[in-house]
């Protein structure tokens, strides 16, 4: 019988000593915490929207040359029950093409300040400007990628026709990136951290 007693003290002892270092700066124990977690997704897509948005801009040509393509609809089936809607003008290819640009740009800039907001926030369990920050970030890199490209380019403009100006697969991408960093943002566990010491 006092056999049967000894892993009670010694789990007694194991609570008492593992108990202190669970603190709110422990930062080893937070390192798989929800908040954590949207942060560097967060930060993951500013960094891709932030890359993007450079590339169209320091490489201006090769990316309008696939909006003046998709717009002309000069690569599709050219079925003329579709044909009416292409864009032939360079002057209105042109414009949608910087209209892009500069919401990409837009984008970024928003996700790149909701990815400082997540930062600041660790250190104070306060989320609530930074899962407003990548919200409005997110959803802007879901209507370019959702509504922009695969429903407008895919669909209005026929893309999924054209076999060399076809972008769909890396929308695809985009959206689903972003759609799950938006629901990881969102989850209930941020949520619960985001109102503990607000």
């Amino acid at each position: 019988m006092a056999q049967a007693h000894r892993p009670t003290g010694t789990n007694s002892g194991a609570r008492s000593s593992g108990s202190t270092p669970a603190t709110p700066r422990n930062w080893l124990l937070r390192l798989g915490a929800p908040p954590l977690a949207a942060t560097a997704l967060t930060a993951t897509v500013a960094l891709y929207m932030t890359l993007v948005a450079f590339g169209n801009i320091t490489d201006f040509g090769t990316n309008q040359q696939f909006v003046q393509h998709v717009l002309s609809m000069d690569t599709t089936f050219k079925d003329p029950d579709l044909m009416w809607r292409a864009v032939e003008s360079p002057t209105l290819q042109n414009a949608a093409y910087v209209a892009i640009i500069a919401w990409e740009t837009l984008a970024a800039s928003v996700l790149l300040t909701a990815t400082w907001f997540w930062i600041t926030g660790l250190r104070r369990n306060a989320y609530d400007r930074a899962r407003a920050a990548s919200t409005v970030g997110l959803v802007m890199t879901l209507l370019l990628f959702g509504m922009g490209f695969l429903a407008i380019g895919g669909e209005w403009f026929a893309m999924w026709q054209s076999s060399d100006w076809n972008g769909l697969d890396a929308a695809a991408r985009n959206v689903a990136l972003a759609a799950f960093t938006l629901l990881l943002v969102h989850l209930p566990g941020v949520r619960r951290a985001g109102t503990e010491r607000t």
